[in-house]
């Protein structure tokens, strides 16, 4: 009976990836909800404050888009006027006139009728509604990089919960295995076999497992407070994680394949781009304003002393504007778009080499995480066959028990690094596919 709680207990450790043992329960069901790691990227893109506010900045954006045009088509308004007036004729004049009367009126007067404006043709204001464009494009992108980030941030606080409770499980597995073994110590002691000694170290051992599953228990606690945190949920909700920690293989690509792909991808090259555009638009609208610009502008309406005697009158008009001095607004204005296309070529710049180090290093990163659970793998199973064989030689009174703590103390170290290799493998999986602009397209979809 011994033998199968050890090696049950064992065989616990040796398949730590798969978490379904934990022994952590919610006291209100009612009020958990399980998910998937692709459900907690699509509720955070829904309801993340950070993504709300970039979707927010993007209709804003939209709607400076739409003040932009709207300045390109005619303007048109009715207007009513109704009114009684009196004037004083020598202060028109300047001064009094004999014989004539010093007011003019009161007398009525009633209009009503419409007004337009029409650009004609008016470079500046075309170049102004391009930039507006180009800058909702770099909004949007912008938008799109919150959601890259937000999906990474979930991304890692998922899989970090995960490693907490596959740790949990871990550790309740050795407190089993420390269980038994301190009650073979105890029989051997009390048969007369064992020694005090061997009893007091199985039980300091004991111990020191109960107290690891305390210390990740609470780490995975807190774990789900950060995960509850990204998703914009009530911290009193339970979250229960449905998917498991296991290896995420990742297709084999070209270094410069993954280059290509994150220079074209990134949403932040992309709004750089944008941005690079609406700057080069309104140094062009800088230089259009010097040109001439032509208004058509008029008016009809009734007019009369009331609206019964109104007759028609009309207002038609077409301006032709030049600018001739504007005491160097226009030079100033392109010289300050010049300076800002010389700043966006070097943000574009330094975002490439940073773009290009991400994606080098979280490719290197990916590869030795990948041996390092391969190696973790096989390090787990050898400490699983050297606590088998330490409780073998002690139970049949060959050695003390010093080898088999000593042998459990190395699955503890062997299991906690499996899991960390898990961890960081899929975290640089995860790191990959930010840096080539991925994240949603990989985990939210």
């Amino acid at each position: 009976m011994l033998k199968i709680i050890i090696r049950r207990a064992t065989l616990c450790s040796f398949l730590i990836i798969l978490l379904g043992g934990t022994s952590i329960s919610w006291s209100d069901e009612s009020s958990s909800i399980r998910l998937t790691l692709r459900d907690a990227v699509q509720l955070a893109l829904k309801q993340n404050p950070q993504v709300q506010i970039a979707s927010i900045n993007l209709a804003q954006s939209e709607q400076d888009k739409v003040l932009a045009w709207s300045k390109l088509l005619p303007q048109v308004g009715v207007q009513l006027t109704d009114a009684a007036l009196r004037g004083n004729f020598e202060a028109l004049a300047g001064r009094p006139i004999p014989l004539f009367p010093r007011q003019i009126g009161p007398f009525q007067q009633f209009q009503g009728g419409a007004s337009y404006s029409v650009p004609v043709f008016d470079l500046t204001l075309w170049r102004r509604w391009q930039a507006a464009d180009y800058a909702a494009k770099g909004t949007a992108a912008q938008s799109q990089s919150v959601r890259e980030q937000i999906t990474l941030l979930v991304v890692s606080q998922y899989f970090g919960c995960l490693r907490a409770k596959a740790a949990l499980a871990a550790a309740q597995s050795r407190v089993e295995l420390a269980q038994a073994l301190y009650k073979l110590a105890s029989d051997l002691q009390e048969n007369g076999v064992g020694t005090g000694i061997d009893t007091l170290r199985a039980n300091v051992q004991l111990q020191a497992e109960k107290q690891s599953v305390i210390v990740v228990a609470t780490q995975l606690k807190t774990s789900l407070y950060g995960l509850s945190r990204l998703l914009n949920l009530d911290l009193q909700r339970k979250i229960e994680l449905a998917d498991e920690m296991k290896f995420l293989a990742t297709p084999p690509s070209e270094a410069g394949q993954d280059l290509e792909q994150a220079h074209g991808k990134r949403p932040e090259m992309e709004a750089l781009q944008a941005r690079e555009m609406a700057v080069s638009r309104l140094k062009d609208a800088a230089r259009a304003s010097s040109l001439p610009a032509i208004r058509a502008t008029g008016s009809w309406a009734y007019q009369g002393l009331s609206v019964t005697n109104s007759i028609p009158i009309y207002e038609y008009r077409m301006t032709l504007s030049l600018p001739l001095f504007t005491g160097g607004q226009i030079k100033a204005e392109r010289a300050k778009a010049e300076l800002e296309l010389k700043k966006v070529g070097q943000e574009k710049q330094e975002l490439r080499n940073q773009i290009t180090l991400q994606v080098q290093v979280a490719k290197a990163e990916l590869e030795s995480a990948g041996n390092e659970v391969e190696v973790a793998n096989l390090a787990l199973k050898l400490a699983n066959e050297e606590v088998t064989q330490a409780r073998d030689r002690f139970e049949a009174g060959v050695a003390n028990n010093l080898e088999v703590v000593t042998a459990q103390s190395e699955l503890a170290r062997a299991g906690d690094s499996q899991i960390n290799a898990l961890y960081r493998h899929n975290q640089a999986r995860a790191d990959l596919a930010r840096a080539t602009g991925q994240m949603e397209a990989l985990y939210g979809r």
